[in-house]
């Protein structure tokens, strides 16, 4: 039977760059130390001010043709996860499909997710592929947050940074999954504690809602900026998250030490270090990377596999397990049976 393997991983940041000690200066109150001790966030990437999700996945996309992995042509479905699409309509994943080149046979189609998006978007590969829909199916994930931060809302812009990244995944001859069983979970009750709650049809925005506020942690935001409740979140992260993985490692019959490495939405240092110890995951078995860009949102579990990958934690048969969570609510989680020979063409 055909199932869904992942063949290759590339991902783009933006060339601007702002560091701890950028930020730094711009908030005094916070030092160097205290920023990269909270966050374990060294430096994020911005997207210009032209630049928009499509240009980061189209980047990321062609690093991962040139790396010959497949050819635009052998594409025939793309999905793409964002929240911040070039228009309300048409669809970005259209417009990505026209500037690679993509032949007009393939399906494309976005979907608004955060970050538990790339956990999502194998879910629907692996539908695709096992159903006969499709054969090589490129999941693009972009993100440019920075566009609904408000410039003096430190809350946020310490953590969030731009990034696309661009995963092909292929039919292969299995009697087994590769990637599999996959637990869901939504909570729309969280929705107003991650949210950007102007421009779209519930409300526009107008001179009233672009007033800015200080909150008591003097960050100055309006409500046409992303908005983050750090404390609510976090308590909702540390309820849903070793939940999920008793869940996964129940549906697929395994114990914790039978995972070889667990890779995590890479949120922030402390809450990643907090649930690493609530779960009991030996340090050694757990991906962390994020100081060269951040939180990227639903690039992040891409960006940190293609880190494994690289520093050689993945090896033929390995299981892998991905969680992502966050603004929603929304979390995800699956575990990846990892093929070399499904990455051979992949050049790390």
């Amino acid at each position: 039977m055909k199932h869904a393997a992942i063949a290759a991983i590339e991902y783009y940041l933006p060339e601007k760059v702002v560091s701890t000690a950028n930020l730094s200066t711009e908030f005094p109150e916070w030092s160097v130390e205290k920023i990269d001790d909270k966050t374990g966030i060294h430096e994020r990437h911005i997207a210009a001010e032209n630049e928009c999700s499509s240009d980061l996945a189209v980047a990321a996309a062609q690093k991962l043709f040139e790396s010959g992995a497949c050819r635009p042509e052998e594409i025939d479905y793309v999905l793409l996860c964002t929240q911040s699409p070039d228009y309300f309509l048409p669809t970005t994943a259209c417009l990505v499909q026209d500037r690679l080149g993509i032949p007009t046979s393939a399906g494309a189609l976005d979907f608004n997710l955060g970050c538990s998006g790339y956990v999502y978007g194998l879910g629907l590969a692996e539908g695709l592929i096992a159903s006969g829909q499709a054969r090589k199916v490129l999941l693009l994930t972009a993100e440019t947050y920075s566009k609904f931060l408000h410039p003096r809302d430190k809350s946020v812009r310490t953590i969030f940074g731009d990034a696309a990244a661009a995963t092909l995944l292929t039919a292969i001859e299995s009697e087994q999954p590769l990637m599999g069983p996959f637990v869901y979970g939504t909570d729309g009750q969280g929705a107003p504690n991650l949210i950007v709650r102007t421009g779209a049809m519930r409300q526009a925005r107008t001179a009233e809602t672009a007033v800015e506020k200080e909150d008591e942690s003097a960050n100055v935001r309006s409500d046409d900026n992303l908005f983050m409740d750090g404390a609510e979140i976090f308590n909702f992260t540390i309820g849903a998250v070793p939940k999920s993985v008793s869940a996964l490692l129940e549906r697929a019959g395994l114990s914790l030490d039978q995972v070889d490495l667990f890779v995590f939405h890479q949120a922030n240092k402390y809450m990643l270090e907090h649930l690493r110890k609530r779960i009991k995951i030996p340090a050694d078995k757990f991906q962390v990377s994020m100081a060269h860009c951040g939180n990227t949102v639903s690039s992040t579990l891409p960006i940190a596999l293609k880190h494994a990958q690289a520093a050689g934690r993945l090896k033929e048969g390995s299981t892998v397990m991905l969680v992502g969570f966050g603004v929603g609510y929304s979390w995800g989680a699956t575990l990846l049976r990892w093929s070399t020979n499904s990455t051979e063409q992949n050049h790390v």
